[in-house]
C-alpha cells in the first residue's frame, strides 16, 4: 500500500535537510577557511585564492549554497511566523530550546545575507566595497580592516555564535526527527554530543575572527598558534 506524504512534511523534511548540508559546509568551510589567518596574510589570502580557482566556482555557490540556505531561511521565517511559544506555561529545556533555534534563525537571516553582501561581493555602502572572492590578494587586509571596526566585529561575534548554536541544536533535532537516535537516553547523549560540537565551533570560530586582528587569534595570546 503506498504512504501518501502531506506537502507539509515534505517541505520540513527538506528545510531540515538544507540546514544540515549547506548551512554545515558553509560554516565549517569557513572556519576552516579564516583559520588560515592564524598563521598570516599569505596563506589566508592562498586559501581564498584557491576557493576562486574552482571551476565553475559561482555555479557551485549558488546550486550548493546560495538556494539551498535561500529555501531554509524562507521556511523557516514561515516555521517561526506559525509558532506559538508557550515557554512561560512550560518552562522545559526543549521548548526554549526551541524558541532560541527560531530567534537564531531570524538572526541568521539578516546576518548570512549582510556577510554575503559585504564580505562576498562587496555591496554594503560606507564599508571596504571590495569583495573578498575578487580580490584574493588583498582579502586578509580587507577582512581585518572592517574587523578593526568594534562594530562589525560585535556583529561577527553575535553571528557566528547564533549559527554554531542554530546548526549544534539543528543536529540534535535532525537526528531525533529522522530517527537516527532512538529512546530517552540515547538522545540525552546524541544533546551532549552537540552541546560538544557547539562549544569547540565556537571556540575555533572566534579564535579564527581575533586572528584578523591579533596574530594567532586567543591562542597566540597564550603561546599554543603556530
Amino acid at each position: 500500500m503506498a504512504v501518501r506524504l502531506s506537502s507539509t512534511f515534505v517541505f520540513r523534511k527538506l528545510h531540515q535537510l538544507t540546514g544540515i548540508l549547506p548551512l554545515g559546509v558553509f560554516l565549517l568551510e569557513h572556519f576552516y577557511t579564516n583559520s588560515k589567518a592564524m598563521t598570516g596574510a599569505a596563506d589566508f589570502n592562498n586559501a581564498v585564492r584557491d576557493l576562486q580557482s574552482i571551476p565553475y566556482v559561482i555555479f557551485v555557490e549558488i546550486g550548493g549554497i546560495f538556494l539551498p540556505l535561500i529555501y531554509h531561511a524562507v521556511y523557516g521565517l514561515f516555521i517561526t511566523w506559525e509558532m506559538r511559544p508557550n515557554n512561560v506555561a512550560y518552562p522545559y529545556p526543549r521548548n526554549w530550546f526551541y524558541t532560541i533555534q527560531r530567534v537564531t534563525g531570524i538572526i541568521l537571516f539578516f546576518f548570512i545575507t549582510f556577510h554575503v553582501l559585504n564580505f562576498r561581493f562587496g555591496l554594503i555602502p560606507g564599508l571596504n566595497e571590495l569583495s573578498v572572492a575578487d580580490h584574493p590578494n588583498q582579502a586578509f587586509d580587507i577582512v581585518s580592516r572592517e574587523f578593526a571596526n568594534w562594530a562589525i566585529f560585535a556583529v561577527y561575534v553575535v553571528g557566528i555564535t547564533a549559527t554554531v548554536w542554530h546548526l549544534a541544536n539543528g543536529l540534535w533535532l535532525f537526528a531525533v526527527d529522522w530517527g537516527i537516535v532512538i529512546g530517552e537516553r540515547a538522545q540525552r547523549m546524541a544533546g551532549y554530543a552537540c552541546i560538544a560540537v557547539g562549544l569547540l565551533l565556537l571556540a575555533v570560530g572566534l579564535n579564527a575572527q581575533v586572528a584578523f586582528i591579533r596574530p594567532g587569534g586567543l591562542l597566540g595570546l597564550i603561546g599554543l598558534a603556530s
